[in-house]
């Protein structure tokens, strides 16, 4: 989760201000997380509190979500829903509202270490998907990123990722050089999802990953939260930066992501996945 996490962290400065560079302090004062962590927090809650029968998932995520977004978390400066979200986390009966927004992909990484299969992957993510994003843009980037995560964490190689998103999601045939010049803000999943893995795809280790996220510009907190996600599973993250990184969090959120970690990681590496540390 931290993965997401961080990624939303350092990219919650360049949002709205792209740097276009790798050349930059990791951890600055005036960043903070965004409705990114919240929601990906929330997700996470959800498929926690299942405790292994997914069958009221749905139900779940719009509980957790409704909780973290209207209670816990409220619009603010820093925490930035969309209007159509915002307005969601109101009504008493929400309905899902048409989104291919990459806000469905953003908060879908815990996910992975969740689902058991890939199936299973598929059938989680629609779950806490569907509730918001039904299009078939914003339920396809959630489980494009779903589907990355869970062959990291599962040994997969980078080119069977690739050709698994080619073949059933994106077409990740971009150029670094070119992204930097010619990629700019978007806020849908078709529009970030693919950026966002393609950084996974050709970056060398999980800080690499988030400074090539921020480096083409986009929507920097939420393309980093997705990539960062992916990178995190494939490569781990080192203990420091982890111990950095809960310093912009608060007492609850904190509570959450030991929880994550106490679940699934023992001894610096993710449980029964060999070769992720």
């Amino acid at each position: 989760m931290l993965g997401a996490i961080i990624g939303d962290i350092v990219g919650s400065k360049y949002e709205f201000n792209n740097i276009k560079t790798k050349d930059f302090v990791f951890f600055q004062p005036d960043m903070f997380f965004t409705d990114d962590t919240v929601m990906t927090v929330a997700i996470y809650d959800a498929l926690s509190s299942c405790k292994g029968d997914y069958s009221k998932l749905s139900d779940l995520a719009i509980q957790k979500m409704q909780e973290y977004g209207r209670k816990r978390y409220p619009i603010s400066a820093k925490i930035g829903y969309g209007s159509m979200f915002n307005g969601w986390l109101t009504f008493k009966n929400p309905a899902p509202y048409n989104s291919f927004g990459n806000g469905s992909a953003m908060r879908v990484s815990s996910v992975a270490y969740f689902a058991k299969s890939l199936e299973e992957v598929k059938k989680l993510s629609y779950a806490v998907t569907s509730v918001t994003h039904n299009h078939e843009e914003g339920i396809k980037g959630a489980e494009a990123t779903a589907v990355a995560t869970f062959m990291a964490l599962h040994g997969a190689s980078k080119k069977e990722i690739k050709d698994k998103i080619e073949n059933d999601y994106y077409s990740l045939d971009f150029d670094y050089k070119n992204l930097k010049n010619e990629y700019f803000y978007n806020e849908t999943c078709q529009g970030t999802v693919p950026q966002a893995l393609y950084c996974f795809l050709i970056s060398n280790s999980y800080e690499d990953t988030i400074r090539t996220g921020i480096s083409i510009g986009g929507d920097s907190d939420t393309l980093c939260a997705i990539a960062g996600g992916v990178a995190e599973a494939f490569y781990g993250i080192p203990k420091e930066m982890k111990d950095t990184a809960k310093l912009y969090l608060d007492k609850f959120l904190n509570k959450k992501v030991n929880e994550f970690e106490k679940k699934f990681v023992s001894n610096g590496k993710y449980r029964g996945i060999d070769g992720r540390v």
